[in-house]
């Protein structure tokens, strides 16, 4: 049976996972995503290739990088996440600027094993600054590991784009309106939107709606407000896109969520 764990702590978000059947669909995070995998090989499409992480194997993940994920097969896979917002993470690894990974998979067991102690302290409730102490120490790692500037020309016509469609979060997409003020017809926005983010503006505008409705229940422990605020019809609704990005419903999420804070209080 899938599986599918969230807790908070220091800051950051913790995941722990276990599928079989269940596939991600095409989707990124405003968050570093940094993980570990168990058991199992786990597979998903990145930037234009084809990755595999075996048990052991340490996936990278930098914000908006549009990434799918999947068990090679019916055997499933465990995994465990750590989701660290970008201002935190470039803090941690003394960055100003945001850095994306060369490797998106390395095997590295210092690293792997810091993740592994970190995730461990945020589902098992310990203290909140014990978790920033090992937040601090798996930093300490990425010093070995290989980053670039994530900055690229061509981002500054798309980041336009990005920055009027989470302006639309609450209503509807409206690619008339976005493509003219960029000065191109229709399908050319959505081919280069495409072309430079690897996912059409549809589905971005979709994963931001779910982003921002994760932000606001995690801020306002709410999850009808949630639905309102972000332009969905109903509780179904956001729940089935929220698990196709998350692998668990909205409902489910915010359990989690208060549960973690419980046992810290």
């Amino acid at each position: 049976m899938d599986k599918f764990i969230y807790k908070k702590s220091a800051g950051i978000t913790a995941l722990s996972a276990s599928l079989s059947e269940f596939q991600y669909a095409k989707h990124s995070h405003e968050e570093y995503a940094l993980g570990v995998t168990l058991r199992g090989v786990q597979q998903y499409h990145l930037d234009g290739s084809f990755q595999s992480s075996y048990q052991n194997g340490v996936m990278l993940f930098h914000p908006e990088q549009v990434h799918d994920g999947r068990s090679q097969d019916k055997t499933g896979i465990d995994y465990v996440m750590v989701y660290i917002k970008p201002a935190l993470f470039l803090e941690l690894v003394g960055k100003k600027d945001v850095v994306k990974f060369s490797s998106p998979v390395v095997y590295h067991r210092g690293l792997e094993q810091s993740l592994l102690n970190l995730a461990h302290a945020v589902f098992s409730g310990k203290d909140e600054a014990l978790c920033s102490e090992l937040l601090l120490n798996l930093a300490d790692h990425f010093s070995h590991i290989e980053m670039s500037s994530a900055f690229r020309k061509s981002d500054m016509l798309i980041n336009k784009a990005k920055e009027m469609i989470y302006f639309s979060l609450d209503g509807v997409l409206r690619l008339d309106e976005i493509s003219t003020e960029l000065g191109m017809s229709k399908y050319q926005f959505i081919r280069a939107f495409k072309a430079d983010t690897g996912i059409s503006p549809y589905r971005f505008f979709l994963n931001s709606k779910v982003e921002h409705a994760k932000r606001l229940i995690e801020k306002n422990k709410d999850i009808y407000a949630a639905v309102t605020a972000c332009g969905f019809v109903d509780l179904s609704h956001l729940n089935r896109h929220f698990k196709n990005v998350y692998g668990t419903t909205a409902l489910e999420y915010i359990s989690n969520i208060s549960s973690s804070q419980n046992i810290r209080k």
